[in-house]
């Protein structure tokens, strides 16, 4: 097996995740299920990342260009599960709340609610202060 970029050992990577935790699938589509066979899985991953001995250079730049795609497009059946918009994004915010991810920003509240409850909390804050000062003057 010829030498392969870190960018292919990533997508190797990948694919392996993904038969682990049985989101790999056969076929074109995913159609023909599950892949349950590791060899079959290796060669999957071997295939996607363009460095399969049986691949023409050809094959293997158009099967590494369609994966980079896939990858950058959160097409993988990693992605779609966990709901990360890309590959490799350790340490950052990875999803969107849009596609399910738990770990996104929360939207930004809009100017009405927050000015709503700015105004509230202050008249609850002058309502207080006031009865606290009429029970020590009470006392």
């Amino acid at each position: 097996m010829a030498r392969t970029s870190p960018r292919q050992r990533r997508s190797m990577g990948r694919v392996m995740h993904e038969y682990k935790h049985g989101e790999l699938k056969r076929g074109r589509g995913g159609k023909g299920g599950k892949v349950k066979s590791r060899k079959q899985a290796i060669a999957i991953a071997l295939h996607e990342a363009g460095a399969s001995k049986y691949d023409t250079k050809s094959e293997q730049k158009r099967s590494y260009a369609r994966t980079r795609r896939k990858e950058a497009e959160g097409r993988t059946g990693q992605q779609e599960r966990e709901g990360k918009s890309r590959v490799g994004a350790r340490g950052k915010r990875e999803s969107t709340r849009a596609m399910g991810g738990k770990n996104a920003a929360k939207p930004a509240r809009s100017r009405k609610s927050s000015t709503r409850t700015r105004r509230t909390t202050r008249t609850a804050r002058a309502s207080s202060s006031r009865g606290s000062r009429s029970k020590s003057r009470q006392s």
